[in-house]
């Protein structure tokens, strides 16, 4: 027989299922990609330093199917997408952060999957998680919205992404809207071999067009709100983040191929543009100190830094500095005034003087690096491709604190909430930290 719950409106049920939820224990939300803020710190102390397979590890779980999104914490729940069934079943999981129990697993929708590269998956996005639910985006650009249940509450598939590389980026919750940047290509019915592609193939990817745009959707009905065009641009895989402006207005800041930009978060109106060229761009932007710090994409891969404040096109007067030496290609970038940190593909470590470019220090530090670093507790954590965590202290001074090492191919960028570090491989969900806590 159906609940008393199952026939209340939406918001009346999230409401009822809230009050009956079991108090919190204190300690920090981990809500989206890059946690709070989208900057990849973390105001959590007392985590773990060292573990291993075999000791410092609360939990293990596996995770069927295949996705690349990072887990994101809500209120002691952690979930992750992924797609099984050869990538047609789209699926959000939600797991107990103590125990690591599956609390449910919810198929949202089938899809068709679309072309992508080899080490994309179609469940990559990661999801924004906040008190009316969760929201998650798979490969073909649909968006389905939960709630803390697991039941589904609606989906908007009124994009129907295509892409070179398929879907790489995430959304962002700001308040009731959920953002998403949709940079792909022109679809074609064949994806080429490189290099000979068709100029039809290469709209989009190669070739800048005016296709590129960001959707906000009410995630309390799941309609869409707005779409705002970026003007000519290419193919990217960044993250929205939103920022205080000097004049305390919040924008949407949002880097794609070509193009760093600012938005209006309410009505979607660009409020200021800069060209920083390159296409495939994924390293997300991190800002401080009136500074805004952002990769470019392929072709001449370049720091470059923008002052905010801006109106209109100002990339004649806005640029603050530019180098190309220690530039990211896929692992976002980390502001710990007054330094950047920034690792390679390779796992070069460089530590910047923000306002100046300066390169303070350049270090191997070792492995394959797509995974995006996080600041908690006083150090900074950079997870390798081949299972290695290292942890470096910022600053200005090299120091390596402590390497350790779980198996499985990683990619997936940490989370850290409530004394527990979670990290995500291939098949698997590790939470670090200490049992039953």
């Amino acid at each position: 027989m159906p609940s008393l719950v199952e026939f209340l409106p939406v918001n009346l049920r999230l409401l009822f299922i809230c009050l009956l939820s079991p108090l919190a224990a204190p300690g920090e939300n981990w809500p989206g990609f890059r946690g709070p803020g989208g900057q990849g710190h973390s105001a959590e102390s007392d985590l773990p330093l060292e573990w291993s397979m075999d000791e410092g590890l609360a939990w293990t779980a596996d995770i069927p199917g295949r996705g690349w999104s990072s887990p994101v914490v809500w209120e002691g729940r952690v979930v992750v997408t992924t797609a099984t069934d050869r990538d047609r079943s789209c699926r959000v999981i939600c797991l107990d952060l103590e125990s690591g129990a599956v609390l449910w697993n919810t198929e949202v929708f089938r899809q068709v999957p679309p072309h992508k590269e080899r080490r994309n998956s179609h469940a990559t996005p990661t999801p924004a998680a906040g008190p009316l639910g969760v929201f998650a985006v798979f490969g073909n650009g649909s968006i389905a919205g939960l709630d803390w249940s697991g039941a589904l509450l609606w989906i908007n598939d009124e994009v129907e992404f295509y892409s070179r590389h398929g879907l790489g980026a995430s959304p962002l919750l700001a308040d009731h809207l959920l953002v998403m940047p949709y940079d792909g290509s022109n679809r074609v019915p064949e994806a080429g071999r490189w290099p000979d592609n068709s100029r039809e193939e290469r709209l989009g990817w190669q070739i800048p067009w005016e296709r590129a745009f960001l959707l906000a959707v009410d995630v309390r009905s799941g309609r869409t709100a707005w779409r705002a065009g970026r003007g000519f641009s290419r193919i990217a895989h960044v993250t929205p983040c939103l920022i205080t402006a000097p004049d305390g207005s919040r924008q949407i800041l949002s880097p794609a191929g070509d193009v760093i930009q600012g938005f209006d978060p309410e009505s979607g109106r660009r409020i200021w543009s800069v060209r920083s060229r390159g296409e495939g761009v994924t390293p997300g932007p991190a800002w401080g100190d009136g500074l805004i710090f952002t990769a470019s994409g392929f072709e001449r891969t370049t720091l470059r830094t923008v002052r905010m404040g801006g109106r209109g096109e100002v990339t004649a007067t806005h640029i603050a500095w530019e180098g190309r030496k220690g530039v990211p290609s896929e692992s976002s970038l980390l502001y710990v005034g007054p330094h950047l940190h920034a690792v390679t593909s390779g796992g070069i470590l460089t530590c910047f003087e923000g306002r100046s470019g300066e390169i303070v220090y350049q270090e191997r530090i070792g492995g394959r690096h797509c995974a995006s670093p996080v600041l908690a507790d006083g150090r900074i954590l950079f997870q390798s491709m081949e299972g290695e965590v290292i942890a470096v202290a910022p600053g200005p001074e090299y120091r390596v604190l402590a390497r350790n090492r779980l198996e499985g191919e990683f990619q997936a960028s940490p989370a850290v909430s409530r004394g527990r570090i979670l990290l995500r491989s291939a098949d698997r969900l590790y939470c670090v930290g200490e049992r039953g806590k």
